[in-house]
């Protein structure tokens, strides 16, 4: 008799602490199955994210090609002038190169400049280029004749002398840029200089002019321009 009431004892116990044990275990497995729910969702919210970026950067460079193709096409109405695209950059080759140690360029020269670069900016007005174009850095480059700091002032100057004949006067027989086109090159535009570390193999094509096209980044805006005084240009502080 009393081995039978140990056992039945034992037994009740043993019942009595099921339902616990079931309840934890159920309790470990809602756990898990919301710990999956989370990570399956975060996992998902990055991939979109990720995907979203690449789409983003695909369409960036898709439109960016599209603009480089649009200034290739200008360029090839004006012979002499080409486009790298893998350097984003016009290059004016024979067609606008400056005479050794001089920052002059020829009338013929500022005719080329005036007229071509009204087709840049009207591809810098259009969607894609509001979308995309930073700005338009003229380069000027020296060779290796001289000192470094000489040429390093020459190359400025250079690039001073090409915005010099954008916003000069039009010659004889030119079509004048419009005030909001030379605005445009204002806002645009700027000038860098560059000496021994962008010399070419040979001294004319070192006394070369380009324009290389910014481009924004995703979801960079072009810098305000609101409150910059409009018109007074002023003279070339290079003199004629």
């Amino acid at each position: 008799m009393l081995g039978t009431r140990a056992v039945l004892k034992k037994r009740a116990k043993d019942e009595a602490e099921k339902p616990f044990w079931i309840s934890f275990a159920d309790l470990m497995t809602a756990l898990m199955v919301l710990f999956l729910l989370v990570m399956s969702v975060a996992l998902l919210s990055v991939t979109k994210t990720v995907s979203e970026a690449e789409r983003a950067k695909a369409e960036r460079e898709r439109d960016i090609d599209a603009l480089l193709e649009k200034v290739r096409q200008a360029a090839d109405r004006y012979p002499g002038v080409t486009v790298d695209k893998s350097r984003n950059v016009i290059d004016f080759g024979d067609r606008a190169r400056f005479d050794t140690a001089s920052h002059q360029l020829s009338p013929e020269q500022a005719r080329l400049l005036r007229a071509f670069v009204p087709e840049v900016l009207a591809i810098a007005q259009d969607d894609l280029g509001k979308r995309w174009i930073k700005r338009i850095v003229v380069e000027g480059f020296s060779d290796q004749r001289g000192t470094y700091l000489y040429n390093l002032n020459l190359s400025l100057q250079r690039s001073q002398r090409v915005l010099c004949v954008l916003l000069a006067p039009p010659l004889a027989g030119e079509t004048p840029m419009s005030p909001e086109q030379l605005e445009q090159i204002r806002e645009l535009f700027l000038v860098g200089g560059y000496s021994f570390n962008s010399a070419k193999s040979s001294f004319d094509e070192s006394r070369r002019i380009e324009l290389r096209l910014e481009f924004l980044s995703i979801g960079e805006q072009r810098p305000s321009t609101e409150g910059i005084p409009r018109g007074n240009f002023g003279p070339c502080a290079l003199g004629n």
